[in-house]
């Protein structure tokens, strides 16, 4: 592998101000990894943005780069709009789909100068924790690839673990973004809810869903979180706050900073090893003059319950739209109702159906009260305790995830504990909050997440954090020991 490969987005981005390499040959070492990488599954589309990268040659040459990331390559979610480029979700509904507009996240990206190489592969609709739930066969985790890389953003999160591109937009409604960041080793940004644009974001939950920055290091999270986290007038839930400025703010260290462990998180499930490493993060942040200290969060054993009635239902409304006629999949049949029940059985697949029955049953009459109307109490008691913790911190620490990566078809026959996989996550997005994954450790040569979880809109003091616990640990991108496919 080349070694210009194992930089940083913001180190080949410097490079090419340099003039030590050309966006051209960045491309060409992209692809060239991608296809000697092909058999991880990463990508479900791969483009060869030829234009792009020789535009962004000339940029360079008349020294009038864009931005950091002028011709640095990077992936997208294949649930993210790309004019002219297929976006599948994952799915056979949509799989023959070529949108006719660039999302707003992809439309900020190339004024960027960023070259946009593929969609990656993720669980369909967004629905899954594996990966594994995909029409396009299953992703492998680059640091074993009998074992799955997290979902539903597995793609992202292979793609750029395995040095295929410098970075990758993920979408997160759980813990889509964290939870594979933290099983591939990488970065992963959850952004507060309405800091960046969902227009032209396929929709599983609309009030969970959000688009956020996966990479090799915190800084270069930072780098393109400044990128996408721009207000946009065509998304009613995206907020006019200041933009975060979090690349220059990603330097200043946590001197004085107060960070908050909520026991809640370290209960019966979480594996020794990841525990262990996650207190250990804990311990290097007071180490660094960090203040350490216990915070409550009591209702956080009604999260995986709360989250799945809301999702679910969300989901119900958001699919109905694929009946056959309007959009996706369209089965030959031989009356309107056949039509729709043969389209969407043939173009979900069982992870989306279980979903869509699960959020029906919960929102029908005579128990939309019981189930959806419940959750909704519930989750804004879920955000009341965060507005109580962070009154007394500025930071909180858990573990990202309760194992690391587990073996391919470990989970598929258990929904439930498949759904345990996102325990530490999915209270994060009831609260709209954001959160981040980096890597702390390993175990058995497999990464351990540490999340780390802020207050709403106060990415730049989140990355920060997480800057300084990255340098203090020294472990990610660089780690040792990478096994990788051979070249086929």
């Amino acid at each position: 592998m080349n070694d210009r490969l194992a930089q940083d987005a913001v180190a080949a981005g410097e490079a090419l101000a340099r003039g030590e390499t050309t966006p051209s040959a960045l491309l060409d070492l992209c692809l060239e990894r991608i296809d000697a990488t092909k058999d991880l599954n990463a990508f479900i589309t791969v483009d060869d943005p030829r234009a792009q990268a020789e535009a962004a040659d000339r940029r360079y040459a008349a020294g009038a780069p864009l931005s950091r990331l002028d011709g640095v390559p990077i992936a997208l979610k294949d649930l993210i709009a790309t004019e002219g480029l297929r976006t599948t979700a994952g799915s056979k509904m949509l799989a023959d789909w070529v949108p006719p507009y660039d999302a707003t996240v992809t439309r900020l990206l190339r004024a960027a100068g960023a070259i946009i190489v593929g969609k990656t592969n993720l669980d369909e609709f967004a629905m899954g924790s594996s990966n594994e739930h995909s029409a396009f066969g299953s992703v492998k985790n680059p640091r074993d690839p009998t074992r799955v890389p997290g979902g539903s953003s597995g793609g992202s999160a292979a793609a750029v673990a395995a040095h295929q591109v410098f970075g990758a937009l993920g979408t997160d409604t759980g813990g889509s973004i964290r939870q594979p960041a933290a099983m591939c080793g990488i970065v992963g940004l959850k952004p507060t809810y309405g800091r960046v644009s969902r227009r032209g974001v396929v929709a599983f939950a609309s009030s969970l869903d959000q688009v956020g920055p996966m990479a090799r290091s915190v800084r270069d999270v930072a780098a393109l979180l400044d990128v996408i986290a721009v207000h946009d007038p065509e998304d009613m839930t995206s907020r006019s706050d200041p933009p975060p400025n979090a690349f220059a703010s990603v330097e200043r260290g946590v001197e004085g900073l107060r960070v908050g462990v909520p026991e809640a998180f370290f209960s019966e499930g979480l594996a020794p090893e990841i525990e262990a490493a996650v207190r250990a993060s804990v311990a290097r942040f007071e180490s660094l003059g960090a203040k350490v200290k216990p915070v409550e969060l009591p209702h956080t054993k009604y999260a995986l319950s709360t989250y799945y009635i809301l999702c679910t239902a969300e989901a119900s409304s958001n699919l109905a739209r694929y009946d056959g006629l309007r959009y996706g999949h369209r089965a030959a049949a031989k009356d309107l109702v056949s039509t729709y029940e043969k389209s969407r059985a043939e173009g979900f697949g069982p992870e989306v159906q279980r979903r869509i029955i699960l959020g029906t049953y919960v929102l029908s009459a005579g128990y939309y009260d019981a189930y959806y109307g419940r959750a909704q109490k519930v989750r804004t008691l879920v955000r009341q305790d965060f507005e109580r913790a962070f009154d007394d911190v500025d930071v909180i620490v858990t573990p990202t995830t309760p194992q690391v990566a587990f073996e391919i078809g470990a989970k598929t026959r258990d929904p439930l504990e498949m759904y345990l996989s996102d325990v530490y996550t999915l209270s994060v997005n009831l609260a709209g909050l954001p959160g981040v994954s980096l890597p702390c450790g390993e175990a058995n040569g497999l990464p351990i997440g540490v999340q780390l979880l802020g207050r709403w809109f106060d990415e730049a003091t989140l990355l920060a954090a997480a800057r300084t616990l990255e340098s203090a640990i020294q472990f990610g991108m660089h780690a040792p020991g990478m096994p990788m496919p051979p070249k086929q």
